[in-house]
């Protein structure tokens, strides 16, 4: 007999009540709260500082958490992480040049586990199967070091789902990338919340490449969030409330302009980490 309490925890991804975590000595996040359907694609933003990469990290159990409770996955067991693949903000330049993007993914299979080549078929069709979910198999024997920005992040993403993953967190996959590339990037994660019910959060700087495709926002400033669908987050109340200052969302052709009311932030406000003397913010590529 199905139970109805197990099957409302399952259909929360990820939880969190009351994440507080410090860094650097200074309070990054102070009392986050959020829900986090499975199968949904969020897209996270904020000013630099304002805790995105240490939200991740904190999921993941990489960063230490001074308040408050986080479960994945309807869990708060930490075993629940080999389910959740990540891709870093920054990937080590030099460091893989020398493998072929086969390899690559090779490497990440099973990685927890002691004998990784035991089992060489088993970790063949996972290999194959993760370059077909991001239609990267034409860059499966090129090296790493011959790739574009475009198609090295797409193996990247592809490394972080060799294992059997049901959520995917992705820092900054955007940064540096053409709108070509990050239109492709996109529409993956789109396609693969839809067709394997993955849930993906996906840091980034300018909330514009990602309007068509998310179904949540999950914007911090201040230490705090809101989350909620587009229309209940990117608007001038909420994003008030949340910087504490009068903010305006301005909407021309599609494109969202979020500035302060009064044109600038005064001095102790935290910034929201965009351009505003010269049109549209744009992603500066940096955390």
């Amino acid at each position: 007999m199905n139970d109805p309490a197990a099957a409302a925890v399952q259909r929360w991804a990820v939880e969190a009540e009351g994440l507080s975590c410090t860094l650097g000595g200074r309070r990054v996040l102070d009392g986050i709260d959020l829900r986090i359907p499975q199968g949904s694609f969020v897209g996270v933003f904020g000013t630099n500082g304002a805790g995105k990469t240490t939200l991740l990290r904190a999921l993941l159990g990489l960063q230490p958490i001074d308040r408050g409770r986080v479960r994945l996955l309807g869990a708060d067991d930490l075993r629940t992480r080999a389910q959740v693949g990540y891709v870093a903000q920054r990937d080590p330049a030099g460091a893989d040049g020398f493998l072929s993007v086969r390899a690559y993914l090779g490497a990440a299979w099973r990685a927890e586990r002691w004998g990784v080549g035991l089992d060489r078929g088993a970790r063949r069709r996972a290999v194959e199967a993760a370059l077909a979910a991001l239609e990267a198999g034409d860059l499966a024997d090129r090296g790493m070091d011959t790739l574009s920005g475009g198609q090295r992040q797409r193996v990247r993403i592809a490394q972080a789902l060799v294992n059997p993953v049901r959520v995917l967190l992705l820092d900054e996959p955007l940064s540096n990338l053409d709108p070509q590339a990050q239109q492709r990037i996109l529409l993956t994660a789109r396609r693969l919340c839809r067709e394997r019910g993955l849930t993906v959060l996906m840091t980034a700087h300018d909330p514009n490449p990602l309007l068509p495709h998310m179904d949540r926002v999950l914007y911090l400033a201040g230490g705090r969030g809101r989350i909620g669908t587009v229309e209940e987050v990117v608007n001038g109340p909420a994003l008030s409330e949340l910087y504490g200052l009068p903010m305006s969302v301005t909407r021309v052709d599609g494109y969202v302009f979020i500035h302060p009311v009064s044109g600038f932030m005064p001095e102790g406000a935290g910034h929201c980490g965009h351009e505003h003397a010269h049109g549209p913010h744009r992603d500066r590529g940096r955390p």
